[in-house]
């Protein structure tokens, strides 16, 4: 088994750090047959007060070249059953330890000030990383929640590294304002036991191994495809050459007083990725939140910048749309894969506002994730932003879950 890809995930909820850090590192080493090459430890912000012991505490128990992790609002992870289990607001840590032969991993951390501007060449980004653009590598990334400059760098990365995926979450606390921490060992470079409260730490991964990934973004078309015919920044001035806010009050007055209810708390906008596609569908949009409208211009904001020219189109999101867009997606993958290496892990990262506070009930997306993928290790946790691609770019979501799932390459 030593020259395959493994992977292990130990999920505990002993109320103590020490009984906890034990308890995952005796049960995900015993379940590798080789030696771990990479640890990803996710703890919840039960334990804020002790983010600071966290690697010391592995370090006397695990020798693992390269951990990161970070703290999350809530845990996800394998029991001891098989079973993936999502832990909200309750004592957890999670540990995923990979056997990773053929495998280059890089480890790297950066603040918001150290990024290149956007006008920088190529080479500016690849000397901030580290790491060569061939073999393309994977990233998996975990930022601090606010100023991390996270925005800028996954369009840098996207930029000077044409083709890699790139997957990840934002470190979360417990409720608002809550401190969060990122954690970096790389016990053959710079970054040992080091325990951040800003930046983006990060791992390249390069060789025989295959990540890819699922965004599902949980809401549903409602409408009519719209091209915006003005704008400024994140502000639309005009839809289909009409005013924004009668288009949008017109659309709310044709639904049902079921859909109506649920626009006021859970309406979105759907920006199409594809210029060009002529029929947009479920899946061809980014999702972005609404900011705000200006009553007097009928204007309204939306999290993102727009143009004249792009095409949009509302979306509302509920438990069903949520639990549907991400089956499609589970079933386009499934079916893509047939033919190559079965996936051996998935790391899931997902909104705090999913959960049981969406569905109602606990492991609803881990648990559809299963039906589909089933018999191996999934690690994770809830995110204040989830990171991965849509429509061939890298953003960072909100109200997601993001998978990515590992393979061989050979």
């Amino acid at each position: 088994m030593a020259d395959q890809m493994q992977w292990a995930n130990a999920l505990s909820t002993r109320h103590s750090l020490e009984a906890a850090v034990t308890d995952v590192v005796e049960r995900a080493v015993s379940s590798l047959t080789a030696p771990a090459d990479l640890g990803l430890v996710f703890i919840s912000s039960a334990f804020t007060s002790e983010y600071s012991r966290l690697l010391p505490l592995l370090a006397e128990k695990l020798s693992v070249p390269v951990l990161i992790g970070c703290s999350g609002g809530g845990v996800i992870g394998t029991t001891v059953s098989g079973e993936t289990q999502e832990l909200e607001a309750e004592p957890a840590i999670s540990l995923t330890l990979a056997h990773l032969p053929g495998v280059k991993i890089q480890v790297f951390h950066i603040a918001a000030e150290e990024l290149p501007d956007l006008d920088s060449s190529p080479d500016a980004w690849l000397d901030l990383i580290g790491v060569p653009p061939s073999p393309t590598p994977q990233f998996i990334l975990l930022s601090s929640s606010f100023a991390s400059g996270i925005n800028d760098l996954l369009q840098g990365l996207d930029f000077a590294y044409p083709g890699s995926t790139i997957i990840g979450g934002q470190a979360s606390g417990g409720g608002m304002g809550g401190r969060v921490a990122l954690f970096c060992n790389d016990t053959n470079g710079e970054e040992q036991q080091n325990l951040y409260r800003e930046g983006t730490v990060g791992i390249a991964l390069t060789g025989n191994i295959v990540l890819e990934t699922i965004v599902a973004q949980g809401c549903r078309p409602i409408g009519k495809p719209l091209q915006v015919t003005k704008a400024d920044r994140n502000i639309i001035l005009e839809l289909d050459e009409k005013v924004p806010l009668v288009v949008l009050r017109d659309l709310i007055a044709s639904l049902s007083e079921q859909e109506r209810i649920l626009a006021q708390h859970s309406l979105f906008v759907g920006v199409a990725m594809d210029e060009f596609k002529l029929t947009l569908q479920q899946g061809d949009f980014l999702i972005r939140g609404i900011l705000g409208v200006d009553p007097n211009a009928g204007a309204i904001a939306i999290g993102d910048r727009v143009r004249p020219g792009q095409r949009l189109q509302f979306h509302l999101r509920d438990a069903q749309a949520s639990a549907e867009d991400l089956e499609l997606l589970l079933q386009s993958y499934q079916h893509q894969r047939e033919s190559e290496p079965s996936a051996v892990a998935a790391l899931m990262f997902s909104c705090l506002g999913r959960g049981e506070g969406l569905y109602g009930k606990p492991n609803f997306d881990s648990e559809l994730f299963q039906r589909y993928l089933n018999d191996i290790p999934v690690g994770g946790f809830f995110c204040g932003g989830e990171i991965g691609p849509v429509g061939g770019r890298t953003f960072l979501h909100a109200y997601t879950s993001a998978f990515g799932i590992c393979r061989q390459n050979q």
